[in-house]
């Protein structure tokens, strides 16, 4: 008996469960590091050397989706409605490619999981990027810059307030605010992608989690992004109101 009154076996049985919690707590942590370092790498690439392309984007709207657009500012005279609709397909378009790629690496189970969410960290980003375009903003100016990855940190679920005061500073501002979306997602990933661990089921698990990840922080940042559109457009109404002569040519003849 120990000095407690407890059965020795009693002991050896609370040692065990204790070690095994601090070796799956080791582990949790190691997983952790890395998958925020995927992510962390995914959004750096995207925003370094994959982003989309305006001029190519701009092409598609027309052809693909029928905008009667010359430029981005044209969004600001077409239909919400409209705009909606686009908006749907895109983020429908990166749940499709992103559940195509969770199922292909899915195969591979734990091994395969960091370079899948560097590519899901990609598709992810580059969603967001056609959203911004959509609602007509154009990533030109270091404003615009900061408002994607504002919407992006909020599509994370991230509050970057302290960050904001940096946002002039484009350069400081942007690799802080990929660090604080990469420690959120990669808490995240961890609780709830455990499923991956099994190679036989993870494919389909990798397929469905990577599917609802675009789809959860596509709609998040399609909200992002409309209202910060109508504010513009409301903005944009205000302006031609105040033209000279804006409000002769809008009375009836």
């Amino acid at each position: 008996m120990g000095a407690a009154g407890k059965p020795r076996l009693y002991w050896k049985l609370e040692w065990l469960i204790d070690s095994y919690s601090e070796m799956a707590d080791e582990k949790k942590s190691w997983m952790r590091r890395r998958v925020e370092g995927a992510i962390r790498g995914g959004l750096t690439r995207t925003y370094d050397t994959i982003k989309v392309d305006p001029g190519r984007f701009l092409m598609q709207l027309r052809v693909a989706h029928g905008l009667p657009l010359a430029t981005f500012q044209g969004v600001y005279t077409l239909p919400m409605e409209r705009l909606d609709d686009v908006a749907e397909s895109v983020i429908r378009g990166g749940m499709k490619l992103a559940a195509a790629e969770g199922a292909g690496f899915g195969l591979g189970g734990i091994l395969t999981i960091v370079p899948d969410l560097g590519i899901l960290s990609a598709i992810t980003m580059r969603t967001i990027q056609k959203l911004s375009l959509v609602y007509g903003f154009e990533l030109n100016t270091d404003d615009e810059i900061a408002e994607l990855w504002i919407a992006a940190a909020s599509a994370a679920g991230v509050d970057i307030s302290r960050e904001l005061l940096e946002k002039e500073v484009i350069n400081r501002f942007v690799p802080r605010v990929i660090q604080r979306i990469a420690v959120q997602a990669g808490a995240e990933v961890v609780e709830k992608w455990t499923g991956r661990l099994i190679p036989i089921a993870s494919s389909a698990i990798g397929c469905a989690l990577n599917y609802y990840f675009v789809r959860a922080w596509g709609e998040r940042a399609r909200a992002h992004f409309r209202a910060k559109h109508v504010e513009a457009r409301l903005r944009f109404a205000q302006e031609q109101g105040q033209l000279p002569g804006a409000a002769s040519a809008m009375l009836p003849s």
